[in-house]
């Protein structure tokens, strides 16, 4: 039903319904056939089924079955160890997730417990979840919609609907439309609110069909993998899969060779163990968690671990204009005054807002020509003392201009204001210099030039006006005094645009990321502002909302990367803008501050609100908060972002090189006879403790100087030139360490002393790989030159004192063989140069 386009009399017929409202036996059936008006909150998982779907991966799984297969064998520790590691993983991961379901909780508690109708003629109180369609209900100032109604009566009322548009401005609202433009100006919406006047208005619509009950419906959908956790979901299967197939062969090797059982199912676990990287999940989480912190200091509060890194892959940052690419602050930017003392005193006195501490409290264009006075010397204070008001004719949206009368020396002067199309109408004369001259169509014609010029810099005009009163004036006759004008000039404000948002889209654009204004404005203020801080040059496209409707979806997708500005768009437009992008492989984040804006936050890759103007149910919806509605905030957390995922193909480089390694020293040895070179332990020992906390820092490298002078990275935490580097470093280390444990036991030392070598060498090995993987940035990263300190000091503890001897099963070992170990650890330093200059 298009409620919107029926007259009132035509409405009250469709739902069969009068100014008496329902009777009440009416009601009672309807509200058994419509059910009651409430949100519905789909089912959730259960915090306990929750918990258990964080052991439902492979890398976790195959974890699992390694401390089994541990355990059997004899090595609890190994057993303890790993899952310790698997829990303390499951854990982070519910908590992100348990948090994360909020936003419908806050959603339902928006909506108001009562509602004022009138049924059988009688006006009453009654839940607001009785409502039913055809309900004929009563509003009026401090009141919440309680559903969607079509309005039928008014009187001044204006409604705030910034909650779901996310404009700020409060809209008039009228019962019958004169023109497309204003159509929703019949409707009240569910959980708008009512700032001034009265009215009556018959429900269209209840719980889940209306306005926000769709939005609801929205946020409710299951969220889409971000980028890394595809990436991470791959990297897993592809070592999992390694890990049972490198442990069968070495398991079926072993076995026809006649190796005792126990002994070569020992064989198979340490090689399962080495495949996969244990410390990854607990690293992946630590660099993800100091990321949150490094952007909190920067405005930028990260609500979900993986939407930091997120970020980083981010292609097209879709934003609201209103508070985050302007200061969501109406100010004076140009003016024609022909006679600026009168001109600026009826900016001070016609005008109902009001000034404290600098900030305006009312309506923002009256506050921005307030300011403006004060700011030249018209002190708004003082000239009300000077020149009381009388009396006020409001503003309403047919009449589009407010007046006041105001006593000036003894006589009274009515001071008008509003649209200049309007107010030209009322007026006879023109003040010039001081002398009145009648206007002529002259005067008209330069007027509207100017005003022209004004509306295409996209500045909201106000014309202003005054006339002297007579004595002998009826001021009960209202629509009678605003006549005979005199004209006094033409003010144009704007929301002025942030200089640090023009700066942050210079750095997207050399960042190779597009940037999309998308608002509710009207289609040449939204274009004029873009312009201005360059999201489109002359001649770019914008589309409105009535045009995207028009759209079909392959019409949309074909255009939809060359639109970067939507104008008057409906909230469930900007989750199609969203799937479109997605759908043209684009890692899409979505700005957004009003409950309207909820869906589209869901949907995107990342969903970012505002901290200042947000709801909350657009924060609860969102993956990152900025706690200064400042859009180069977030080209600040993508530059983090980036450096993140920078950082985390560094440590998987590491971890990954490491593995290698271990599965190709550990199969050689297998293949060539020879006594395995570690035991599950040390294997843990290496991937978890040797790699944290060299992993770790490498999680903190500073961000290379060209971060943010190159396209978005859509490649794999593993990419092809990496797979290289990590080959030939296993290769490195597996020839290496054999070399070394073939030597050692050639010599007929040990072989706990041989074991004890090649466990050290192969240590080593990871802590000169570090410097392999690391940044080009120089030594600035303390942290690494620690991390490599105390993985040292671990080793040398391990090796030499008593207790852990027992456990690791090592022995000391001589200078000579320290000797050895650097000098062959060292090469993979050599190693990686040559790789880096052939490819």
């Amino acid at each position: 039903m298009k409620w919107e386009k029926m007259n009132v009399k035509d409405v009250l017929n469709t739902l069969k319904t009068s100014f008496d409202g329902l009777s009440i036996d009416e009601a009672r059936l309807r509200q058994e056939k419509y059910g009651k008006n409430e949100l519905v909150e789909e089912e959730k998982d259960s915090p306990i089924k929750l918990f258990l779907m964080q052991f439902m991966d492979i890398l976790i799984i195959l974890l699992i079955l390694a401390a089994i297969a541990a355990y059997f064998v004899g090595d609890e520790l190994d057993a303890v160890v790993i899952l310790a590691v698997v829990i303390l993983n499951a854990c982070i991961g519910f908590i992100q997730e348990y948090r994360a379901e909020k936003a419908m909780e806050k959603l339902k508690g928006l909506i108001s417990s009562e509602a004022v109708v009138i049924r059988d003629g009688q006006t009453m109180e009654i839940p607001t979840s009785e409502l039913t369609p055809g309900d004929l209900v009563v509003i009026e100032e401090g009141d919440n919609i309680p559903a969607d109604i079509r309005l039928i009566e008014t009187s001044e009322l204006l409604i705030d609907e910034s909650s779901l548009t996310g404009e700020s401005v409060p809209v008039s609202k009228i019962t019958e439309i004169e023109n497309k433009e204003n159509e929703r100006e019949v409707m009240a919406y569910m959980d708008s609110y009512v700032v001034s006047g009265r009215g009556k208005g018959v429900v269209i619509e209840i719980g889940m069909n209306t306005s926000i009950g769709k939005i609801a419906e929205m946020i409710q959908e299951e969220e889409g993998k971000t980028p890394l956790q595809e990436k991470i979901a791959s990297l897993g299967k592809s070592l999992g899969l390694i890990a049972l197939l490198v442990s069968a062969a070495v398991f079926i090797i072993e076995f026809f060779k006649g190796s005792p059982l126990v002994e070569t199912f020992t064989t198979a676990v340490s090689l399962a163990v080495a495949a996969v990287p244990e410390g990854l999940p607990a690293i992946l989480t630590l660099t993800l968690a100091l990321g949150m912190q490094r952007m909190a200091k920067t405005n930028a509060v990260v609500r979900k671990l993986l939407a930091v890194e997120t970020l980083g892959s981010c292609t097209v940052i879709c934003t609201d204009k209103t508070g985050t690419l302007t200061l969501n602050r109406m100010s004076v930017r140009d003016t024609w005054l022909t006679s600026p003392e009168n001109a600026l005193k009826i900016c001070a006195l016609c005008n109902n807002a009001r000034l404290s501490e600098g900030k305006v409290i009312g309506d923002p264009t009256d506050g921005a020509i307030l300011l403006y006075a004060e700011e030249e010397g018209y002190s708004p204070e003082e000239l009300e003392k000077k020149y009381p008001r009388i009396m006020e004719i409001p503003l309403d949206s047919t009449r589009k201009r407010m007046s006041t009368i105001n006593q000036m020396d003894d006589e009274n002067y009515l001071l008008t204001k509003g649209a200049p199309e309007i107010i030209l109408k009322h007026c006879k004369w023109i003040e010039k210099d001081g002398d009145l001259v009648e206007m002529g169509p002259q005067d008209q014609e330069e007027i509207m030039g100017l005003l022209n010029k004004m509306t295409r810099n996209a500045l909201r005009v106000l014309a202003l006006s005054y006339r002297k009163i007579s004595p002998d004036e009826n001021l009960e006759e209202k629509d009678s005094l605003e006549r005979d004008l005199i004209f006094v000039g033409l003010v144009g404000m704007m929301d002025p645009p942030r200089q640090e948002a023009t700066d942050a889209i210079e750095v997207c654009k050399k960042a190779g990321i597009s940037v999309v204004m998308i608002t509710g404005d009207h289609r040449d203020t939204a274009a004029a502002i873009a312009r201005e801080i360059g999201v489109i040059e002359d001649g770019g496209r914008v589309l409105t909302g009535p045009e995207l409707e028009k759209l079909s979806e392959s019409e949309f997708e074909d255009i939809v990367e060359e639109v970067k500005v939507y104008a008057r768009v409906f909230p469930e437009q900007k989750v199609r803008i969203v799937e479109a992008l997605q759908n043209k492989d684009n890692v899409v984040s979505m700005t957004g501050d009003g409950v309207n804006d909820a869906p589209a936050l869901k949907k995107a890759a990342i969903g970012v609100s505002m901290g200042i103007t947000g709801t909350d149910v657009a924060k609860e919806s969102s993956d990152m908060v900025l706690q200064d509605d400042n859009f180069a905030t977030i080209v600040h957390a993508v530059k983090e972002g980036r450096t993140i995922f920078d950082n985390i193909r560094r440590f998987v480089k590491f971890q990954i090189s490491t593995n290698v390694g271990a599965i190709l020293t550990i199969v050689s040895a297998s293949v060539l006879n020879l006594p395995i070179p570690f035991n599950p332990i040390q294997i843990l020992w290496i991937n978890i403790i040797m790699d944290g906390p060299p992993a770790q820092s490498l999680g903190v490298e500073p961000p290379e100087k060209n971060i943010m002078l190159r396209k978005p990275d859509k490649e794999n935490i593993l990419p092809r030139k990496n797979l290289l580097h990590i080959i030939i470093a296993g290769l490195v280390m597996a020839v290496g360490t054999l070399g070394l444990y073939i030597y050692q036991l050639s010599i007929g030392i040990s072989e706990i002393q041989a074991r004890t070598v090649a466990f050290t060498v192969f240590v080593m090995f990871q802590i000169f790989n570090v410097f392999n993987c690391k940044s080009k940035t120089g030594f600035s990263n303390r942290f690494l030159i620690i991390a490599i300190s105390v993985s040292f000091l671990l080793q040398l503890m391990v090796i030499y004192v008593p207790f852990l001897q027992d456990i690791f099963r090592t022995t000391a070992i001589s200078p000579v063989d320290w000797a050895l170990i650097m000098v062959i650890s060292s090469l993979i330093l050599v190693s990686e140069k040559i790789v880096e200059k052939f490819t």
